[in-house]
């Protein structure tokens, strides 16, 4: 593989490889993002692989070398926890991310890549039942239409805007049939020859769809469906498969048990993947890229780095163990990363 792989931490920032996995470099010193920060979130700017967008607990970061070096980006989100980051796909220049505990949970946008960016105008309770402090977790753009966007908190719901984020309506209201206002992850299939564009969402033990652009929901639990895991964590389509999604299942989280199951019929049924190791705790995050759609990297909670080389039909371990895994990205832009000057006495 050339390129490059990013592995976001809780704990040792960004950790990247340009030699296929063989070797790992954390950030140097002098950089926005702490070599023993925390970042969230990792997004890579479809149209140009050399622009990496980190949330970090420094605020919204930027690499333009591919993950080299970060800086910074001047916003109202700087000393916030970015949990959440979203490119829309057809228009790179809209960028939205969202934070969360221990930062008060708030959405902000830029409309001109990342230069500047505002508040939107909705309100998240400053506490909450399940987690105390809310969190932003995922963000998605209508791949059909960019100013329809979505976005779910660990708890507050699932939330959408027709304008690009300037008014928001909540999606799990009673009559909705989303049973849980703890969200997970949010997912959109475009319409395909034989299917509707499909909606998903995540919550934290079922998993909702709909078909009829967000009017009614249909939901399953997901202890039965995975093998008595109930957790349930995030969800992937498979970038070259219209109709395939993966999505990563745990017993608790941390957890001891987790899976990848594989759907080729946006989510009516699933099969487990083919995994060669056992995972050590449950699968946190995907990193997928369009410049090869069969590879498909997956992260645990307990920093266990995975690779799929067909598509997420089976799995195999990397060989170097992380700490806690919150975020996975790759981008085929080759960034320059050296090794640190080592101390040796």
């Amino acid at each position: 593989m050339q390129g490059t792989i990013l592995v976001g931490t809780a704990g040792q920032g960004i950790l990247r490889s340009v030699d296929d996995g063989a070797t790992w470099h954390r950030l140097g010193l002098k950089e926005a993002i702490e070599f023993d920060g925390v970042v969230r979130a990792l997004a890579v700017d479809p149209q140009d692989p050399s622009r990496v967008f980190a949330g970090a607990d420094a605020g919204i970061c930027l690499s333009t070398d591919g993950g080299a070096h970060f800086e910074r980006l001047s916003s109202p989100a700087d000393g916030m926890t970015v949990w959440a980051l979203a490119i829309d796909p057809n228009n790179p220049r809209h960028v939205l991310a969202g934070t969360g505990a221990p930062s008060r949970a708030v959405m902000f946008r830029s409309t001109d890549a990342g230069q500047s960016w505002q508040r939107l105008p909705i309100e998240i309770p400053e506490f909450c039942r399940g987690v105390n402090r809310p969190r932003i977790l995922s963000i998605c753009f209508d791949p059909d239409d960019g100013r329809d966007v979505w976005f779910g908190i660990e708890e507050g719901g699932a939330w959408r805007s027709r304008d690009l984020g300037d008014t928001w309506e909540r999606v799990d209201h009673e009559h909705s049939g989303i049973a849980s206002p703890d969200i997970h992850a949010l997912s959109i299939l475009p319409a395909g020859a034989a299917h509707p564009k499909t909606h998903l969402v995540l919550t934290v033990n079922s998993v909702y769809t709909s078909t009829d652009g967000g009017a009614t929901w249909a939901g399953e639990a997901s202890r039965p469906r995975f093998d008595g895991m109930y957790y349930t964590r995030t969800v992937q389509p498979v970038l070259d498969e219209p109709d395939t999604l993966l999505i990563a299942i745990g017993d608790a989280t941390p957890g001891t048990r987790s899976r990848i199951y594989r759907s080729a019929d946006r989510g009516r049924t699933w099969a487990p993947a083919i995994q060669h190791t056992a995972p050590n705790s449950t699968f946190w995050a995907f990193g997928v890229h369009a410049a090869d759609p069969r590879l498909v990297f997956a992260g645990t909670k307990y920093g266990h780095l995975f690779r799929s080389m067909d598509g997420g039909r089976s799995w195999f371990k990397e060989w170097r163990d992380f700490s806690e895994i919150t975020a996975v990205a790759w981008t085929p832009f080759v960034a320059p990363v050296t090794a640190h000057a080592q101390s040796i006495a």
